[in-house]
């Protein structure tokens, strides 16, 4: 008996280790275009809207973060460093694998769109230790005039009360591990989870969540079609959903692969942050009153809303 349950563990293991290498190598096998908001279609005139760059020009700053984080990276538009304003912020958590620094383009297109992006290059990122690491960091650079004997751009720029969080594969586990079960838990004011690896994998890979826990607004998006949506598929993604007893959305983007879910919805994101964060209106049709623009989009499949009056 002894003996059974070790070649038993020994499998479990193997299969463990055969996940974690396969989900590196989609995203190693995944690559962000440049100009991805080029080549993207959209199925609606709100998500071609926020597909397209923002009003803002864009500056990146980066520093120095201890071990596998590596560097903090920060991209923000570049009136910041001249208006005395504050400015809403986006979180990272990186997908399995996945630096921030490969992701550029997407974080350039946030920042566009009057954002302050925060990001490491950390490549586990499920249990949300670099999301703390990253809200920290911004505290001391909000709070401090002088970083690192030098003139500090983002002091008293920083908008905490409006932070939201996005993350792609195991950073969409992160996300919901980073609202739900972190120190700066209240801190964020909305979440968006691309593709979240599917309950049951997670528990396999040792990555645990809970989604009942979710208090804040949240956006769940995976794709459909693309012959790797095991990680999270319709019905994993609805699982997830049916667990969250707060303001949710749920929608899955035709013929698009895993790797892909990271920026195929890119408008949609753009607009949920926009709205939830800056308090834009016209972002706002895209998923509330009578005839919602996500509901009828010919893009996407499995839509789903539910907000509370």
């Amino acid at each position: 008996m002894k003996k059974a349950l070790q070649i038993m563990g020994i499998i479990l293991l193997c299969i463990v280790a055969f996940l974690v290498i396969l989900l590196v190598f989609l995203s190693k096998m995944s690559t962000l275009p440049k100009d991805y908001t080029h080549k993207i279609e959209a199925g609606g005139d709100i998500e071609a809207k926020y597909l397209g760059d923002g009003a803002y020009e864009v500056s990146y700053y980066e520093e120095a973060a201890p071990q596998v984080f590596e560097k903090y990276e920060i991209y923000y538009p570049k009136k910041l460093e001249t208006e005395e304003k504050i400015y809403p912020v986006i979180v990272v958590c990186n997908g399995t694998g996945w630096k921030a620094s490969k992701s550029k383009p997407i974080y350039e297109h946030y920042a566009s769109w009057g954002f302050l992006v925060i990001a490491t290059e950390e490549t586990h990122s499920w249990n949300a230790f670099g999301a703390e690491m990253c809200i920290s960091r911004l505290q001391k650079l909000n709070d401090n005039q002088i970083i690192n004997d030098k003139e500090n751009v983002f002091y008293q720029k920083i908008d905490f009360d409006n932070v939201g969080i996005i993350g792609h594969s195991q950073g969409g586990v992160g996300v919901i591990n980073a609202i739900t079960n972190t120190t700066h838990k209240n801190i964020y004011k909305t979440a968006v989870a691309l593709s979240p690896t599917n309950k049951e994998l997670a528990q396999a890979l040792e990555w645990p969540y809970n989604a009942t826990l979710i208090t804040v607004p949240i956006m769940l998006i995976s794709g459909e079609g693309g012959g790797d949506d095991w990680v999270v598929t319709g019905e994993g993604l609805t699982a997830i959903y049916e667990d969250i007893s707060a303001d949710k959305v749920m929608l899955r983007r035709k013929n698009t692969d895993h790797g892909k879910t990271q920026y195929s919805e890119d408008g949609y994101v753009v607009a949920w942050f926009m709205w939830q964060l800056q308090g834009d209106e016209e972002a706002a049709k895209a998923f509330i009153g009578e005839n919602p623009e996500m509901m009828n989009n010919e893009m996407y499949q499995d839509q789903r809303r539910d907000f509370h009056e």
